[in-house]
């Protein structure tokens, strides 16, 4: 593997399991990697965590640490502290450990930044972990299929947990507040990188996301880097009923016309017309790539090597 690429400054964005997976792919082939991490959470420890106490919700933000963490046994053992969840009926259930680290040092330093860099610290984490806005956020979804009377009608979804489990399809997406600030390091990693990749991860609430925070859209859209949209293994979830490939393709365009990626990064049962899929790539200014992405038995779950040398040949 190249000096070169080991020492590029990789900007990943997105939020979940799905950011989780990118970045433990390129954490084994470069040494400068960024997470920007989405801040519309709602459930779970995190939305309790951001109620109780007006926090970003944290529980993205410590997803993407442990990816990040380095696989000797002080990492790995710090990785299993922060994801271990609390059981039973008390005030701690459901809790996990890391939430609660970081909200503490958020509440002792008043710098989010400042926290999450101490918590990569104790991991040893290989990277920097920043959220993409500088306040929580609130999504709201405009949804169809609700209404069996009138099924083109559409409702008002608000939540990250209600859209991601909603049962119409979502027709369009925002913010609330509409336009949010932009955490500044975050803005400055995009200015400042050499590749940026963009997914995989829940479509409309971690990928595009990133794409409603004004200062950040106009970042990406603007940052010299090289450009790498990674696309989901799974495409039919509640967010996205009945998308195939292209038509995320055709989202993206959508929300983002002046948005340019250099490469689509697709595992191949996800491409049902190589040619069509193409078309709608070259919208973007982009190169299709099929690579196998999968785990041989689970093949709804990214594979940590064949996702680094799918990276590893498009980055170099």
């Amino acid at each position: 593997m190249s000096d070169l690429l080991r020492s590029s400054k990789v900007v990943a964005l997105g939020g979940g399991h799905g950011l989780a997976a990118s970045l433990s792919a390129l954490r084994l082939v470069c040494e400068q990697v960024t997470a920007i991490v989405t801040v519309a959470d709602n459930g779970g420890s995190s939305g309790r965590l951001r109620d109780d106490f007006g926090v970003l919700p944290p529980g993205d933000l410590r997803m993407a640490l442990t990816a990040l963490c380095d696989d000797n046994e002080w990492g790995q053992t710090w990785s299993d502290v922060l994801q271990h969840r609390f059981t039973g009926d008390g005030d701690l259930a459901g809790h996990a450990l890391g939430n609660l680290l970081i909200v503490a040092l958020w509440q002792l330093h008043d710098d989010p930044v400042m926290g999450l860099d101490l918590v990569g610290r104790l991991l040893s984490a290989r990277g920097r972990v920043l959220p993409m806005a500088a306040v929580p956020l609130e999504l709201r979804a405009q949804v169809s299929g609700l209404d069996a009377a009138d099924p083109s009608a559409t409702q008002a979804v608000v939540g990250q947990v209600a859209i991601a489990k909603t049962r119409g399809l979502v027709e369009s997406i925002c913010l609330e507040p509409q336009a949010p600030p932009a955490q500044p390091e975050s803005l400055a990693a995009v200015r400042e990188a050499d590749h940026i990749i963009l997914g995989p991860g829940s479509w409309y609430t971690s990928v595009l996301t990133h794409l409603l925070v004004p200062d950040l859209r106009t970042a990406l859209a603007e940052a010299p880097a090289r450009k790498v949209l990674t696309l989901n293994l799974d495409m039919d979830t509640a967010e996205t009923r009945g998308f195939s490939a292209t038509r995320h393709i055709e989202t993206l365009h959508e929300a983002a016309p002046e948005l340019v990626v250099d490469v689509v990064l697709a595992d191949p049962t996800t491409v049902e017309d190589a040619s069509r899929l193409s078309a709608a790539c070259e919208t973007l200014g982009a190169q299709l790539v099929v690579a196998p992405l999968s785990q041989a038995l689970h093949t709804d779950r990214h594979d940590a090597l064949r996702l680094a040398a799918a990276y590893r040949d498009i980055l170099s």
